[in-house]
């Protein structure tokens, strides 16, 4: 199911088989296109592999689908300032997701 793909790629991604994290959470996302987290982890995946458009693009993605999600804003962030220089962007990110009571880190 969603949730078994989606926790052996928390797994492949602590061993940092990015790849292997990046088709789980794939997988997870085909069987429930809603899953935010999934999103989230397959952002995570890509922006350690410097694939930082499509880091974007899913942190963007799990945002859409659950806009309280401060992990997802927070991570977003990081990847604009690290992957694009946007300081502006990376900011707001930033602000969102402390005024949702989520910490600025990379998880």
């Amino acid at each position: 199911d969603d949730m078994a793909y989606y926790n052996r790629g928390l797994i492949k991604q602590k061993l940092k088989d990015y790849y292997g994290a990046i088709s789980d959470a794939t997988k997870a996302i085909e069987i429930n296109p809603k899953y935010d987290k999934a999103y989230a982890n397959r952002g995570l995946a890509k922006h350690k592999l410097e694939n930082y458009y499509g880091a974007i693009s899913d942190y963007t993605r799990a945002i859409e689908i659950n806009p309280s999600y401060g992990l997802a804003y927070s991570n977003r962030g990081i990847t604009k300032g690290i992957g694009f220089n946007d300081k502006e962007g990376a900011c707001d990110d930033f602000k969102k997701a402390a005024s949702l009571g989520y910490p600025y880190r990379i998880n």
